[in-house]
């Protein structure tokens, strides 16, 4: 299952059914769990950490050094969950001593010439498309989406199921359930497309739909919007995951809705 031209340290714990092709390096101190396929040139440097059954594509690299100045040779790590497949020339560097690890969760997508960079953190059926691109200190949350060419500003957080369009600069964060788009980002509606398909029901979309008018359309500053919220809507998970994450904002969230001008649509 190993090819002959291929090198793995002494010190590396491969499973014995995984399948490695050639011209890849395995270095020390790295763990690959059951049933995984690792493609030619791929370099999975120390401290890497992989699950069973996932599947990285040529030219990928895993683990590298940060690229943080303040980086200063601790002995840190990058976590793969299980399932996750890293497409061609993936490069996800490992932590540095704020968090010790960059973490990539179970059955992620993530595609060709992305970049997850030191201390990230991202949930579990997250898709990446191709280019996009994370600073470091940045959570992303269970079943996200980001479109190609989207670029995350370090320390943002992006909720669960949150949809990001293609070629956004995110410099906010981005709460739960959301569709963001436009520069500078904005709120453009509720993914309910994406919450369908997780199962959510009709009536929790538009429960949903309505806390997000009471932030982003109707006008309110953002303080009189959650006390409405608190007043008003009932209580339920996903109410409160959406008034715990703005609490929690340490950039603060995106900008809420505006119309359409000219220069959008010409």
């Amino acid at each position: 299952m190993i090819h002959p031209l291929t090198y793995i340290h002494p010190d590396a714990k491969v499973a014995p059914n995984v399948k490695i092709d050639p011209f890849t390096v395995i270095h020390k101190n790295v763990e690959i769990g059951d049933g995984t396929w690792i493609g030619s040139n791929v370099t999975i440097m120390e401290g890497a950490r992989i699950g069973r059954n996932c599947r990285i594509f040529p030219g990928a690299v895993i683990s590298a050094i940060p690229q943080d100045l303040k980086y200063a040779g601790e002995e840190t790590t990058v976590e793969i969950g299980d399932n996750t497949t890293i497409r061609e020339y993936v490069t996800i560097n490992r932590g540095t001593k704020d968090k010790w690890k960059t973490v990539i969760g179970s059955n992620c997508l993530i595609m060709a010439y992305s970049h997850i960079a030191h201390d990230c953190e991202v949930g579990n059926y997250c898709v990446f498309s191709n280019n996009t691109t994370l600073a470091g200190h940045i959570t992303v949350g269970d079943h996200v989406v980001l479109a190609g060419m989207v670029a995350i500003q370090q320390f943002c957080k992006v909720g669960d199921h949150a949809f990001v369009t293609g070629g956004s600069m995110v410099r906010k964060d981005v709460p739960p359930f959301v569709k963001a788009a436009r520069e500078p980002l904005s709120y453009v509606g509720v993914n309910s497309v994406g919450l369908k398909r997780r199962g959510f029901s009709l009536e929790k979309i538009n429960s949903i739909l309505d806390i997000y008018r009471v932030i982003f359309v109707k006008g309110f500053k953002l303080s009189k919007a959650i006390n409405i919220i608190e007043a008003e809507f009932p209580a339920t998970d996903e109410r409160d995951e959406i008034l715990s994450f703005i609490r929690e904002s340490g950039r603060g969230i995106m900008r809420g809705y505006t119309s359409r001008t000219n220069d959008d649509i010409s």
